[in-house]
């Protein structure tokens, strides 16, 4: 079985001598085929064309089909991160958002979503599961704050329909205590006798039931119920980022800001341990506010680094227009 057979297993770790191995026979191959008869890598039939009227020859016609091959091979190998795994993408569902992505987002990552109030944040988490709900994966909405009726309530004003999803089982809303989190975790941590790790799987998700998508409403929330525990938040939200990496879900966790975010969370923990950070915008211009969107950190995915307008539309949702810049270039 040869380097590339190996590398696109799924689930596949590599070894950093395997991502240098796989990048060296990449870099070959475009030299090499970047040397080959200076001819474009055309479509099949195209070059069957041109064979009949002879105007390249089968060794030629051989070239141009092992240059498509290596494109191939090049398009797959940008999926790459360096001491992880080779990546799948998924998209959000939302219009116009996953037009910012070159890919998608990577699959099984974990992304900040960050705003002041009334900036959308509940409506993209509740708006990202609905779409993949839809497709059959199992989501669930973890709301430390709202009230489950209350998120229905807003799934129907926007014409998604929770209640299809829950029957199928491909979709949970769920309320949790935060201060009964702490209590929790605290007795986990007296129970382990001061270990850093602990698993904090009980504490969060409903029995048997094994989420694709996850979004958590909010980690501020969470963090002010550890308001002077602070060791123990931060032991908490590491393993809580180890145990959503461990299950391969596709994890948004929404945490608060001021309308302009010049932090992106008190401990600056959360950021660190992210792959991704999404911030929403609601600024006031005038005697109206103006919405907008901005990816500012997303590892393993190439996205555009701008600010683009944004609307909460009536019986759509969040609608992304990726071509008004709304601040100009970043």
């Amino acid at each position: 079985m040869g380097i590339f057979s190996k590398l696109f297993k799924k689930g596949e770790k590599l070894t950093q001598e395997q991502i240098d191995e796989i990048e060296a026979k990449v870099e070959e191959t475009q030299k090499k085929y970047s040397k080959e008869e200076k001819l474009s890598a055309e479509l099949p039939k195209h070059i069957e064309k041109k064979v009949e009227q002879g105007e390249i020859n089968p060794k030629q016609k051989e070239i141009l089909k092992q240059r498509e091959e290596a494109h191939e091979t090049i398009k797959k190998s940008e999926h790459i991160v360096k001491g992880e795994h080779v990546h799948e993408f998924v998209k959000t569902g939302i219009p116009g958002f996953d037009e910012l992505f070159e890919n998608g987002i990577p699959k099984g990552t974990s992304t900040l979503i960050c705003g002041g109030p009334g900036s959308g944040k509940t409506i993209m988490g509740l708006q990202m599961l609905n779409y993949a709900a839809q497709k059959g994966e199992k989501c669930i909405y973890m709301t430390f704050e709202e009230n489950e009726e209350k998120l229905r309530q807003h799934m129907e004003d926007f014409g998604w329909d929770w209640r299809k999803l829950e029957k199928q089982g491909n979709f949970v809303i769920k309320r949790y205590d935060p201060f009964q989190i702490t209590r929790s975790v605290e007795a986990l941590l007296e129970k382990a006798k001061g270990e850093l790790m602990i698993d904090v799987s009980p504490v969060l998700f409903p029995e048997g039931f094994k989420p694709d998508w996850v979004v958590i409403d909010s980690v501020t929330a969470i963090a002010s119920a550890f308001y002077g525990r602070e060791e123990t938040y931060r032991i908490y939200i590491e393993q809580l980022f180890r145990l959503l990496e461990d299950l391969g879900a596709t994890s948004f966790l929404i945490t608060e800001s001021t309308q302009l975010p010049v932090r992106i969370t008190e401990s600056g923990v959360e950021e660190f341990l992210s792959d991704g950070v999404i911030i929403l915008y609601n600024i006031k211009s005038g005697n109206v506010r103006e919405s907008a969107v901005e990816i500012l950190k997303m590892r393993g995915a190439g996205f555009q680094k701008k600010i683009v307008a944004m609307k909460i539309e009536a019986g759509k949702g969040i609608v992304v227009y990726p071509e008004q810049d709304v601040f100009g270039e970043t």
